[in-house]
């Protein structure tokens, strides 16, 4: 029969093991912020032009030049909807995958393969409840609306007049891009890594997970890019139908006489900015899990 000092102690290094559980738990949260907001603080610029590409068709001069007619001051405007929505997201992204993925292997006996892809699905299905913080960034973004947002908490009144569906104006190709691109980011970057040199010191090991991180990004997000498009203009919109997901897509491929590399517009620019966006997330995750 276990006395008073044994069940004590027994209980303390319980305790002892379920904080040490939390903390572990909680870096990775702590290093997906951090490498969110690296990225979001570098690449704010470039996604900004992309948006103009993906919202009007136009092309990568006319998005440019359009940014510079709003001038410096307006540059990053509407930077803080990503910031606040991109570092959630991306703690989000990875801290519930790491905690999905031990929660299912706990409790099923299921391959490493399918936990781990339903665990990315599942994160990036809870990563869709920020829509909102996208939906405004998309509304700061498009030139046509700066008369009537002078900032995002005055986007958020407008929009809460419209009631709590409108915030969520989008949610449809949000959901169909973050559970599919999760489940193969996860599931993918091993492997991209594995082929790779080999890593002998700090530098090549940052910059495997760069390329590891760049290659997937860019191919996930030219994957995707159409689904995005279909976002962007859905978000655009303020008040009226909502529209389902097969009529804008339809719509906007009429718009763009029927041809793919219309609706690709601005891909290319999406390709190099996915690369050194998701290119820097990752270094920067792999970097701090290390230091931490």
């Amino acid at each position: 029969m276990m006395d008073s000092k044994d069940l004590v102690l027994t209980n303390s290094k319980q305790n002892t093991s379920h904080h040490m559980a939390k903390v572990s738990s909680g870096k990775y949260y702590f290093c997906g912020y951090c490498a969110a907001f690296t990225n979001i603080a570098i690449t704010f610029p470039i996604q900004k032009v992309l948006f103009r590409q993906q919202l009007y068709g136009v092309r990568t001069r006319d998005a440019v030049c359009q940014l510079r007619k709003d001038g410096f001051r307006n540059l990053y405007r509407g930077i803080l909807p990503p910031l606040m929505q991109k570092t959630t997201t991306l703690a989000l992204m990875f801290g519930l995958y790491q905690d999905f993925s031990s929660l299912l292997q706990r409790h099923t006996s299921a391959p490493e393969l399918v936990t781990c892809s339903v665990a990315a699905v599942l994160a990036g299905t809870t990563e869709a409840a920020l829509t909102p913080f996208e939906r405004v960034q998309t509304l700061l973004q498009d030139y046509k609306h700066h008369d009537r947002f002078t900032n995002t908490f005055q986007a958020f009144k407008v929009l809460k007049d419209y009631g709590i569906r409108e915030y969520y104006r989008g949610l449809i190709p949000i959901l169909l891009r973050n559970g599919p691109s999760n489940a193969l980011f996860f599931g993918l970057r091993g492997p991209i890594k594995q082929c790779l040199p080999e890593a002998s010191t700090y530098s090549t090991h940052l910059f495997n997970d760069f390329i590891c991180g760049g290659l997937l990004g860019a191919m996930l997000g030219f994957l995707f890019f159409p689904v995005n498009v279909v976002k962007a203009r859905m978000q655009s919109q303020i008040g009226g139908e909502f529209q389902s997901f097969p009529k804008v897509f339809m719509k906007i491929w009429l718009e763009r006489d029927r041809k793919l590399t219309h609706l690709f517009r601005g891909a290319h620019l999406n390709y190099y900015r996915s690369i050194l966006s998701w290119g820097i997330i990752n270094a920067t995750y792999e970097l701090l899990l290390k230091l931490l």
